[in-house]
């Protein structure tokens, strides 16, 4: 492990990456999930070899920070002794509840798998780029709608059973669809826009093929009507957030509790992770949206442990406001952080709640690269050499409107909440701030 990841691409376990704590390593287990006594020592480990920050990302992948290259060798080492197997390659990615959500169209882990096989046979993972991932989504009360890729496979019910809409590029709302094809047909045409991708180099994408490419790609015998395969996917990329309880296959449920912005120190994970061990949790498994999902204890024990993760801070009510801000760590964490985007989000979702509603999103992003939300948000705060940046209705790459300092970037905020609250109609938000317009939310923005 002497080779570190440079920034961009991933921090797989054996490639760690610098950031502004030390080295930052991530992992997704290839049984899905953890045992809790599993995570518990995953955590005890990241205390004695990091900084004890855990991070569940927006595409469900577990994070630790704070290594240095020494520790980040005796954490791998640990992992390996731990029995926890880590996934390595091309990501192809399913839901968190794949097979077993009475609500899914199609259990979308036999044709990842076979994707996965199909890789590795073709020996593309050294051809790809580190970021280049597959998404498999069976539907379902838990569905990857809103998680990007390369390639998306999504199952769609027909009268002809169940087909596989491929596309290429997006979440589900920003994604050209290309064809609907049965199992077979879609794991090869699958590979064969990763082989595309690979021939274009390391740097390439699913959003690089040209329209000749996709064209190509297309011509397979589809059976999906013309309103599906039109333009973009409809619908757009709406998903219900991880929190709460999800009836299964079985007679059992399973209950998600959120981590606030996606961090938690590891000594609470373990706090709650003893805790749901004696309530007899059987698995944890890391969810898309930065949530994690308790499987295998009897519906009596949800109430309890939803308590348990109250107390400790986690989140457990979907509506919570903390749900509605995308913040990266920031700074002193991050080494591109410009403000501390972590504590900026905890004071706008204790003030300004009320503006924090499924209408409107928020962004806090450390510097202009935007990891915590790459797509455009309603609101985005982007630290910068001229402070907190104000962008509105965009990424945090495009120009701000306005500035003010770091420190008081949240009182930026409560300005801006102000001026909303005289001027909305009742149960408005995004409208509201759309009348408002960039100039009077940046005027606001600025207001001593």
């Amino acid at each position: 492990m002497n080779a570190f990841s440079r920034r961009g691409a991933c921090p797989a376990l054996g490639k760690p990456m610098q950031t502004g704590d030390g080295l930052l390593v991530r992992l997704n287990p290839v049984a899905g999930g953890l045992s809790p006594k599993s995570l518990i020592g995953l955590c005890e480990s990241a205390l004695r070899h990091g900084n004890g920050i855990m991070e569940v990302t927006a595409r469900g992948s577990l994070q630790i920070r704070g290594l240095t290259p020494a520790s980040a060798r005796r954490l791998a080492a640990e992992v390996d002794a731990l029995g926890i197997a880590v996934r390595t390659g091309v990501p192809v990615e399913t839901g968190p509840l794949a097979g077993l959500d009475p609500q899914e169209i199609a259990d979308p882990r036999p044709l990842a798998e076979r994707i996965r096989a199909a890789i590795d046979e073709a020996g593309l993972v050294q051809w790809l780029g580190p970021k280049v991932s597959v998404v498999v989504d069976g539907g379902g009360q838990l569905t990857m709608d809103a998680v990007t890729a390369d390639v998306r496979l999504t199952a769609i019910r027909t009268d002809a059973g169940v087909r596989w809409l491929v596309a290429v590029a997006g979440d589900r709302q920003y994604t050209t669809p290309l064809v609907m094809v049965e199992e077979d047909a879609a794991r090869d045409i699958a590979v064969a826009i990763l082989r595309m991708v690979a021939e274009k180099g390391r740097e390439a994408h699913g959003r690089d093929l040209s329209e000749k490419q996709l064209t190509s790609l297309a011509g397979w015998h589809s059976f999906a009507p013309p309103s599906v395969l039109s333009g973009r996917t409809e619908g757009g990329a709406k998903e219900r957030r991880p929190i709460g309880i999800f009836a299964l296959t079985s007679a059992d449920t399973a209950l998600g509790i959120g981590l606030p912005f996606g961090s938690m120190p590891a000594d609470k994970i373990i706090d709650l992770a003893q805790s749901a061990l004696a309530l007899g949790v059987t698995e944890i498994r890391l969810a898309p949206s930065r949530g994690l999902l308790f499987l295998g204890q009897p519906a009596a024990a949800n109430q309890s442990l939803q308590q348990a993760a109250a107390t400790l801070g986690f989140v457990t009510d979907p509506s919570d406001p903390r749900t509605r801000i995308a913040a990266c760590p920031g700074a002193p964490a991050c080494a591109s952080g410009r403000i501390a985007t972590r504590d900026i989000a905890e004071t706008i979702a204790a003030e300004n709640h009320d503006l924090l509603d499924s209408s409107l999103t928020l962004h806090i992003s450390g510097c202009a690269k935007g990891c915590a939300h790459p797509g455009p948000a309603t609101l985005t705060l982007v630290g910068g050499e001229n402070g907190a940046g104000l962008v509105v209705n965009g990424t945090a790459k495009a120009l701000p409107a306005g500035y003010r300092p770091g420190y008081d970037a949240a009182r930026g905020i409560s300005r801006v909440a102000a001026a909303l609250r005289s001027a909305r109609l009742r149960g408005e938000t995004a409208a509201c701030l759309a009348r408002l317009g960039v100039a009077g939310i940046t005027e606001a923005y600025r207001q001593e």
